[in-house]
């Protein structure tokens, strides 16, 4: 009488030794100065930004005031 064998837990199908988990300085540097670079540009164009807001704020509120929809 035979005995079956049991089922694998897990599987690791790979080609390559397995790493353990290390801090990923590289793309952090990476991300801060996309971000960095992004602020840069981003920030002088806020008040234009602000400014084109509220001029077209102010001109639906005075198209809807003076629409002849009576």
């Amino acid at each position: 009488m035979s005995v079956a064998p049991e089922p694998v837990k897990k599987v690791l199908r790979t080609v390559t030794k397995p790493y353990g988990p290390r801090a990923d300085s590289e793309m952090n540097t990476i991300g801060w100065l996309l971000f960095l670079g992004l602020l840069f540009v981003l920030v002088p164009l806020l008040p234009i930004l602000v400014g084109l807001w509220v001029v077209t704020t102010v001109w639906d509120y005075l198209s809807s005031q003076f629409s002849s929809d009576e």
